[in-house]
């Protein structure tokens, strides 16, 4: 099972707290720009965005505590992101079968238009109470007081476009070359490393510079 990159953190199965004291280094190198290969990859084929715009993709999982700890951070962020940015989540599973039972979840509620009211719910239930939403029986068990229409929720979940895109978000996800959740991907082209990283919020502000990189390249002209 992969999570939050010991490559990019150095800490590897630790807190949010205990990732802050134990990372060194600063964000970026004093007074230069992004350094590719330490703040940023780009990957070799680029992959379409969902939009116009510049589009930000963090890749996750339910499962995961680093992405638990992660959850109130990015939302904050991502609540200020300008007017050509748009943020979109996707799970990734790295084969464990809970994990995929965990991005079907999410996929079908995302579906269902369902997903803001109960994304929170799910790392709470998963984190804070140790519900073990593993597989099909058990999440069926955990929606059943809380979506509105149990049999459409049960038919989206078993649906064949869920399916799809559950393999389409692995697809994605080795595509950007992620090494372990939660990563985070900009239009298309580049996977932050933010290797230097102390904390959440310097892996954003690295996010911050990628997407600015991001948009001075799609200028008329632009190199």
């Amino acid at each position: 099972m992969k999570e939050f990159s010991a490559r990019k953190f150095g800490a590897g199965v630790v807190g949010l707290l205990g990732a802050m004291m134990l990372l060194a280094g600063p964000a970026h190198a004093a007074g230069g720009g992004l350094r590719e290969g330490v703040d940023y990859a780009r990957i070799g084929a680029a992959q379409p965005q969902s939009g116009p715009g510049i589009e930000v993709v963090e890749f996750f999982s339910y499962g995961c505590p680093h992405c638990n700890d992660f959850e109130p951070v990015v939302s904050r962020w991502r609540a200020a992101l300008p007017k050509d940015v748009t943020f979109k989540r996707i799970p990734i599973s790295f084969g464990n079968p809970k994990w995929v039972a965990l991005s079907k979840l999410y996929l079908a509620l995302e579906n269902l238009g369902e997903t803001g009211k109960l994304h929170r719910d799910i790392f709470a239930a998963v984190h804070a109470r140790n519900s073990p939403l593993v597989d099909e029986k058990t999440i069926l068990d955990w929606a059943s007081s809380r979506v509105a229409d149990q049999k459409k929720f049960l038919d989206m979940y078993r649906s064949f476009d869920v399916q799809a895109k559950q393999q389409r978000s692995e697809q994605l996800g080795a595509a950007f070359g992620i090494p372990a959740v939660p990563s985070m991907a900009v239009g298309g082209r580049y996977l932050v490393l933010a290797e230097d990283a102390k904390s959440f919020d310097d892996l954003l502000r690295v996010t911050d510079q990628v997407i600015d990189k991001a948009r001075r390249e799609s200028k008329p002209g632009a190199r």
